[in-house]
């Protein structure tokens, strides 16, 4: 048996108790917590699927696979009053689509300051290069959806802490003119264990090329260049 703790509008949602009491096996996760508190409180399930309710372990916001052990401190924390929920949070700090240059250490300390339980992190960066496809470049112009842009972002990286075992995602992509040896993308996975975090990054640069509306112009010699696969 595990206790549950309730705050605010969860409380409310399963008749006023404090906390619940769930039967769960040893060696079981997140994900099979919420499968049991849908079944008993399917209201405060449906706010857990819609993000609206944040699931915390040890008093670390938690995803789907993260494992529940024997004496584990488990909440569901319903919106912070006064503030923006956690995932807006995540989304003005962990997915941004900017003009100006980033710091990568920056960048990395922010990943690293999301839990105590990370063990690794992997990195992608692209920078501007100075040829393409036997073209001199001479410099990039990223264009962008806005608005769409980040929208998908924000799924990549929802995705990715959904479907992987990693404790945050970071992307941040430039817009505008960019000169040769510059940096464009950065995707940072922070996890337990390395070989997680290396599939999470990969996985998410790899989608990110697939998915967002962001579109690349070269500018060579001998005239502009709109790049449309992604290699």
């Amino acid at each position: 048996m595990i206790t549950v703790k309730l705050f605010g509008m969860t409380k409310s949602l399963a008749g006023n108790q404090s906390s619940l009491s769930l039967e769960l096996p040893a060696g079981r996760s997140v994900k099979d917590l919420v499968e049991l508190v849908n079944k008993g409180y399917p209201m405060i399930g449906e706010l857990i699927q819609k993000k609206k309710v944040l699931v915390s372990v040890n008093q670390e916001i938690a995803h789907e696979h993260t494992a529940i052990g024997d004496g584990d401190e488990i909440a569901l924390l319903p919106p912070f009053a006064g503030g923006a929920t956690e995932s807006r949070v995540d989304e003005a700090q962990f997915v941004r689509v900017q003009r100006e240059d980033f710091s990568i250490d920056a960048e990395i300390n922010r990943v690293r300051s999301r839990s105590t339980r990370i063990g690794g992190i992997a990195l992608f960066l692209g920078t501007a290069r100075d040829r393409s496809k036997g073209r001199d470049v001479d410099g990039i112009t990223f264009e962008h959806y806005e608005g769409m842009a980040q929208k998908k972002l924000r799924e990549i990286r929802e995705r990715a802490m959904a479907d992987f075992d990693i404790l945050e995602l970071l992307i941040v992509h430039r817009y505008g003119p960019i000169t040769i040896g510059e940096n464009i993308v950065l995707i940072i996975a922070g996890a337990e264990h390395r070989a997680d975090a290396f599939r999470a990054c990969k996985w998410a640069i790899d989608e990110l090329k697939q998915i967002t509306p962001i579109w690349k112009l070269e500018h060579t010699p001998s005239g502009e260049v709109w790049v449309e696969e992604h290699p």
